[in-house]
Order: structure tokens, then C-alpha cells, then sequence
């Protein structure tokens, strides 16, 4: 495998599932890379991964804990010493300057974090920044030293030059003068071998990496990662088709999905933390059949169908009839996931998402749910409902849907609405609520949907017990 590992051009041949953490600790003795919670929680491993794309580098957080070295031949590599220079840039000296570090064990990671917000962040504001770094915790400082820190830095550097992003960063001293020849550099490297020419039944398949997985030596790993044609996002006819591999930080910074739903950017803010949903696939999170994945509850609430492939043939299976039981889907052994798709919302069509969260909005959700609907005329002509943590599956609320079907919107329709979609649940018990609790709080996000999407017809206190 060949890339660049902060200044310096490398090949190894290691095995190709070791973890990157477990390299750049062992291997080299970059020991800012620490191991902290090996799940990408806590931030202490971050590293940004830069990918060559046309004329320019891409720059991303990953955390190196969930990274296989398969995932970044021919790719640039950087730690915290790969951006240290003869003296402090202005990051590493702002959180010096505000008190944003007491053990010193999260502040690499920070310092990672805060990077890769100034090479990818359309404007610099506090807010923003302070999105930039939910992947990262400090069990020190309280995070108000944090907090200042990044007000010293959206207030000395508010106008980046988005045209000339790395440039800019190299004159204001943020990134060293090296990363300004990345880009011819990158191309020089040998093209990584392509492993996964074909997609074998007898395959371990690995999509974003942030599920634990183990390699089988009787079988090759497939990286889905490098067959580029399970990525993207495409408008065909009257349909939104996305790629298996495409992530949940390309969904949420899509311009076609952002027209589609003004408010993705907002809703995929609340789902994981930055660092994954940079890995974190929308194959990967339908195909764990998790009862509270964001992404299946997302996508239920679309009418959104996947298609399946075994290398030769294809097929087609709605996601409302995916999930069988818990963790048991409509899907054989020698298929993969090759696309989701839509049907492009049409006039008078509105969309909500809602999810809440123990203590942190990146966290697992306890209940969540997400709404689509078309109004005829003031009536419902067209809907789909989805819940998650509230059944073994990423449940399609169908009773309820077929009652909401031709009803004109009132309180008292969506209180019987709400009747309905209490027969149609069975929560468990679990550290993220009791089944009264996850109760209580899809009826609250029930009619929250309504509430947030029809503020003016809806009397909130009409929907009271």
C-alpha cells in the first residue's frame, strides 16, 4: 500500500484489515493518536484522510480506531504533527491562549477536528465549529475553554477564501506550506491494487467501517468503499436514486437532496457526530436493520425501495416490507445492496424528521420518526410513517397510514391517529427508556409532525389528554 503520511511518501505491507490507530501508534510512533474508546465516540484517534479528487485534495476526519490501511492506499495521511511547525498555528495556540486543555489526551483530536473545519467549512462561525467538534469529548476542561477558543478563532479568521481554501490556510498559517503539493504529489504514487474487481457471494463485505467486524481467512474482503459506481446521487425521471456506499455526510451536504429537503442539513446535524458520518454508509445502516437507525426511519418515510444485486441479477424489495424481524431482512447471503431509491416529492408534499436522544443529540436515539405527506385540497392524499426504538424493526406505521389517508388535518384526527399508532408499537424496556417513556415520546414526535409542518390549523392544546 502506498500513501503520504503527513510529509513523507510510504508503502507497507501489513495486513490489509489492521486498523490505522493500531499503525501509526505501533508501527510508527505517532503517539497523539490515542486509543481511547476503539468505537468512534470519544475523538482521542482522529485523523484527517485526504483523497484526491480531479485537480484537488479532499480532506476528511476519520477516526483511525474504525480505518482499515486498506482504505487509504494512495490516499495523504495526517496527524497532529504532520500540521506542527517551528512555532503554535493559531489553532494549537488559541487552545493554549483560552485554557481549552488541562490532561492534554483529547487535544490532538480537537486540533484534527478543528482542521478539517477550516479546510471544509463554507463560513466560519462559531456554531458551525461547534458542530465541527461533537465527535469529540474532554473529560477536563468543562468545554468552556473550548468554547472560547473558538470564538478567538471565528473572530480572526471569518472570511476564508473558498476558492482557494488550502492556499488561504497555508498563509494564515493553519496548515503547513507541504500540503500545497499534495495534489501533484498523490497522482505520482502507485495506483492501489484493485482487490475487489468483483463482488463475490463469498465475500466479507465492509462498507463505512464503524460496525466491529473480523476477517475470515477462507474469505476475500471486499472494501465497498472502492467500487465507485455504489456512490452518488442521481435524478433519473421522476426518482432520487443514492448509491449503497454514499455516506451520511454526502447525504446531508447534497445541493440535490438539500432542494429536495431544506431541512436535511438540520435533521443529519442530530444524527452521529461528524467523524461518522464521514464512514458511516446508508447500505451499511439499512442492511443492520437496527430498530433505531436513522437512516432506514429516514428513508421508510420516503416510499423508498432498494435494490439488491447478486453480480448478475437484479431485484427490487420496498423498504417498508425489508425488515422481517430484529436484525432479520429480505436479503440472501449472495446479494448486496446496490442503491436506495425514491419517488421525487411532488407539489404540496411536506417532509418532517424528529428524534430524541438520552443525553446528546449524536447519540442512539430512544425513539425517533419521520413523516411524508401530500395534500389534496386539505386532505391527505398521499403519506408514509415511519418510527424507530419503539419495535424490534425500523417500523412503517401502515395501520395508521391507512387511517391518515383522505382525512382532513384537525386535532381530533391526529389524536386518533395517535391511538392508532400506540396499537401498532411494542417498545421494550431498555437504558434508553421504559416502554412508557418511548410511548410518551412517539406521541410526542406523532404530533410534533403535525405541529411543526401546520403550525396555523393545529391548536396544540387541543391535543392534550
Amino acid at each position: 500500500m502506498n500513501y503520504i503520511l503527513n510529509n513523507q511518501e510510504m508503502n507497507t505491507h501489513l495486513s490489509f484489515d489492521m486498523k490505522v490507530l493500531d499503525f501509526l501508534r505501533y508501527q510508527q510512533g505517532i503517539t497523539s493518536i490515542k486509543a481511547g474508546c476503539h468505537s468512534g465516540r470519544c475523538g482521542t484517534c482522529l485523523i484527517l484522510v485526504g483523497e484526491r479528487d480531479n485537480d484537488v485534495v479532499s480532506y476528511q476526519p476519520f477516526n483511525s480506531c474504525l480505518l482499515s490501511l486498506a482504505e487509504v492506499n494512495n490516499k495523504h495521511l495526517v496527524t497532529v504533527e504532520g500540521l506542527n511547525g517551528p512555532e503554535l498555528n493559531p489553532i494549537q495556540q488559541a487552545i493554549v491562549d483560552e485554557g481549552a486543555t488541562q490532561c492534554g489526551y483529547c487535544t490532538p483530536g480537537i486540533v484534527i477536528a478543528l482542521t478539517a473545519f477550516f479546510l471544509n467549512s463554507p463560513t466560519i462561525n462559531e456554531s458551525l465549529a461547534m458542530v465541527a467538534l461533537d465527535g469529540n469529548l474532554c473529560r477536563c476542561t468543562g468545554y468552556q475553554g473550548i468554547k472560547r477558543a473558538l470564538t478567538s478563532l471565528c473572530q480572526q479568521f471569518s472570511q476564508p477564501d473558498v476558492n482557494k481554501r488550502v492556499n488561504w490556510l497555508i498563509e494564515n498559517k493553519i496548515l503547513p506550506t507541504y500540503f500545497a503539493e499534495i495534489p501533484q504529489r498523490l497522482p505520482k504514487l502507485t495506483k492501489p491494487e484493485n482487490q475487489l474487481t468483483r463482488l463475490s457471494p463469498n465475500s466479507t463485505l465492509v462498507a463505512g467501517g464503524t460496525i466491529p467486524w473480523q476477517s475470515d481467512s477462507s474469505k476475500p474482503v471486499v472494501f465497498l468503499s472502492q467500487h465507485q459506481e455504489l456512490s452518488g446521487i442521481q435524478i433519473e425521471a421522476d426518482r432520487c436514486y443514492i448509491g449503497a456506499t454514499t455516506t451520511m455526510a454526502v447525504i446531508k451536504n447534497s445541493p440535490t437532496l438539500q432542494k429536495l429537503f431544506p431541512k436535511i442539513e438540520q435533521y443529519f446535524n442530530l444524527v452521529a457526530s461528524t467523524p461518522i458520518r464521514h464512514r458511516a454508509t446508508l447500505g451499511g445502516n439499512i442492511v443492520m436493520a437496527s430498530p433505531v437507525g436513522d437512516l432506514s426511519i429516514f428513508f421508510l418515510a420516503l416510499g423508498a425501495s432498494v435494490d439488491f444485486s447478486d453480480g448478475q441479477n437484479r431485484r427490487t424489495v420496498p423498504l417498508k416490507y425489508f425488515f422481517k424481524g430484529y436484525k432479520q431482512i429480505d436479503k440472501s447471503d449472495n446479494e448486496f445492496v446496490e442503491r436506495l431509491h425514491f419517488p421525487l416529492p411532488v407539489r404540496h408534499t411536506y417532509f418532517n424528521f424528529e428524534r430524541v436522544c438520552k443525553h446528546a443529540d449524536s447519540e442512539i436515539p430512544s425513539v425517533s420518526s419521520a413523516i411524508q405527506l401530500q395534500l389534496n385540497n386539505g386532505s391527505i392524499q398521499q403519506i408514509h410513517l415511519s418510527a424507530g426504538g419503539v419495535a424490534p424493526i425500523p417500523l412503517y406505521l401502515k395501520n395508521t397510514v391507512n387511517y391518515l389517508l383522505g382525512q382532513k388535518i384537525n386535532a381530533g384526527v391526529i389524536r386518533e391517529a395517535g391511538k392508532m399508532a400506540q396499537a401498532e408499537i411494542s417498545p421494550r424496556s431498555d437504558v434508553r427508556g421504559s416502554v412508557e417513556y418511548k410511548r410518551l415520546l412517539l406521541r410526542q414526535l406523532f404530533y410534533a409532525h403535525f405541529i411543526t409542518l401546520f403550525p396555523t390549523p393545529i391548536d396544540s392544546r387541543k391535543l392534550l389528554p
